[in-house]
């Protein structure tokens, strides 16, 4: 089934600090070798984080809740903000263009939603349509991007944008456990912005100078006997959200790779083989391994993953764009190839999409 909704463009921003993952480390002071082996062998070299400020001893401590939530939404509003306008810099249109912004995030709770926000400090056009998808975790981007490709279809000609914003140092949790390990060695700040548009002129004109791959298709696997295995929610020891992630996710994720991926191709007369790009969330080393070993894929086709990891960790919901821009950026694409675009998240949930250039 096509939805007939090109790919204009896309944005990406991250916060201003990077850190190494001994930087990390050293800022927190841990010193537990099973801890610092999780960092260090994560195949992530730096990320972008807001840490807290060290005391009068040098100490980090973690902060309160609401701290957590005014820092997220300062820095979603900085990132979000800045996605955007680079993604619509990039095919030369305007804020007053935007007739539908859909915003996900999985870091912080806003109300009113982080749209509303936006509307009002970049000065978009009251009247534009809005959407906020929260909590949904690293899989939401292309849950928002089905919502979107539809409302685009419905609305011909109007320039809608997916804003995926993740200021996951508003969700980090200071203590020397297992399980907040797991989490501070992988996640770094991050937002990426996408425009679509249902426009038959965009998809068929052939001396566009932006890459415009039209939506196809999606297809999503739902793996209900792992609903837990990838979580937010609160810790009662430190009062706060906190995030927990099974360390047997990334090989039920690969064990269901398969499923969802031939699902998205049946009836397309497509094989595997036949896929040119694959653009696959940047989950972590074992998840990135364990998609490559299920689905046959080379280093070569998850090399963009692999290189968001390495520069940004993994930025949730909008790391499959922070790939995308990078294929892009190539110029490798042709006219007639395709792609299959791939996330995962709690659910836990393998989420697809097709797209043709």
């Amino acid at each position: 089934m096509t939805t007939d909704t090109a790919l204009l463009g896309v944005g990406t921003a991250v916060t201003a600090t990077s850190y190494s993952q001994p930087e990390v480390l050293d800022a927190f002071g841990i010193t537990d070798p099973k801890v610092r082996s999780v960092f260090l062998n994560s195949a992530i070299e730096r990320r972008n984080l807001t840490l807290p400020p060290p005391d009068a001893h040098g100490v980090r401590h973690s902060e309160e809740q609401g701290d957590l939530l005014d820092k997220h939404k300062a820095l979603a509003l900085e990132m979000g903000g800045e996605a955007l306008r680079s993604c619509l810099k990039e095919i030369g249109a305007e804020l007053a263009d935007v007739r539908h912004l859909c915003c996900v995030t999985s870091t912080g709770l806003l109300t009113p939603g982080l749209s509303a926000l936006l509307i009002r400090e970049l000065g978009l056009d009251r009247h534009c349509a809005r959407t906020d998808i929260v909590g949904m975790g690293c899989n939401a981007g292309l849950n928002a991007l089905g919502v979107v490709a539809g409302w685009s279809v419905a609305h011909p000609g109007e320039l809608a944008v997916v804003l995926c914003v993740e200021a996951c140092s508003a969700a980090y949790a200071v203590d020397n456990t297992m399980r907040t390990a797991v989490v501070n060695s992988l996640f770094g700040d991050g937002a990426a912005a996408v425009a679509l548009r249902s426009d038959p002129d965009v998809t068929a004109r052939q001396d566009r100078t932006v890459a415009a791959p039209s939506v196809l298709k999606f297809a999503s696997c739902v793996i209900p006997e792992a609903v837990d295995a990838m979580r937010y929610d609160w810790d009662r020891e430190q009062s706060r959200f906190s995030f927990y992630l099974d360390p047997q996710i990334p090989y039920v994720v690969g064990a269901h790779a398969e499923l969802v991926v031939d699902r998205l191709l049946t009836g397309t007369g497509l094989r595997r083989s036949d896929i040119r790009h694959w653009l696959v969330h940047s989950g972590g080393k074992k998840v990135i391994d364990a998609v490559v070993v299920n689905l046959g894929l080379t280093r070569h086709d998850v090399r963009h993953t692999v290189g968001v990891l390495r520069d940004h960790g993994n930025v949730s919901s909008g790391s499959f764009l922070f790939s995308y821009e990078r294929l892009l950026e190539e110029g490798v694409a042709r006219p007639g190839e395709y792609g299959v675009l791939m996330t995962m998240g709690p659910g836990s949930t393998i989420e697809t999409a097709l797209i043709r250039w």
